[in-house]
């Protein structure tokens, strides 16, 4: 079992950058496909980006691509992501997700039923 804690969001304006912060418990960090989702009022929680266990593949949604990187660091087991050129279309509230089923070392996994532990969220507020 793996617990989530998810940090760096906040209020920019438009053009601007956030990193947010998804620190996992546990020994077995690198064992689970990891992805971010978000999700706006009224609306679906939606794919954001994902990384393989071994960080060697990753995907993004259309809508963020060019603009957002994933990343992890196996020593401090926590998953990054990097937002830059932030759009008032890109607020809404953020979550880490980890993803414990075998699917291989370079699959990454791209809906959220994929995934069955959860942070708490980190709100993402970009003013125009």
């Amino acid at each position: 079992q793996v617990q989530l804690v998810d940090s760096g969001g906040g209020l920019v304006q438009a053009g601007g950058s956030l990193r947010l912060s998804c620190a996992a418990s546990g020994r077995t960090f690198s064992t689970y496909a990891m992805g971010w989702f978000r999700q706006a009022p009224g609306k679906e929680r939606d794919f954001v980006a994902a990384i393989s266990r071994g960080g060697g593949s990753t995907n993004y949604a259309d809508s963020v691509r060019g603009r957002v990187t994933i990343s992890r660091d196996g020593v401090k087991n926590t998953v990054y992501l990097q937002m830059d050129s932030l759009e008032p279309k890109d607020t809404a509230v953020y979550y880490c997700a980890a993803a414990s089923k075998w699917t291989g070392y370079n699959r990454v996994l791209v809906t959220p039923l994929e995934y069955d532990y959860w942070g708490q969220g980190t709100q993402v507020t970009v003013s125009s």
